[in-house]
């Protein structure tokens, strides 16, 4: 089942259900004030792009990583 994200419009809380593709915009109850008036919003997540070097961090066509201000790097290895 997937994760989603919810914030309630009633008291602000941001929390996580786990729940069906097909349940997910339904209604659901605030953990914290236990209104229904909570809504999904869309999750922030890492992605790599290419060039990445699997630990969430990825080079840029510079030759340097988002970290780095040099047009080398030992942590990237570019």
């Amino acid at each position: 089942m997937p994760l989603y994200e919810y914030v309630c419009d009633s008291c602000g809380c941001k929390f996580e259900r786990l729940r069906s593709v097909a349940a997910a915009d339904q209604a659901c109850e605030c953990p914290t004030c236990h209104s229904a008036l909570a809504h999904r919003v869309l999750s922030r997540f890492a992605t790599l792009r290419g060039g990445g070097n699997g630990n969430g961090d990825s080079s840029s066509s510079s030759g340097s990583c988002a970290s780095c201000s040099a047009s080398s790097c030992a942590h990237c290895h570019h």
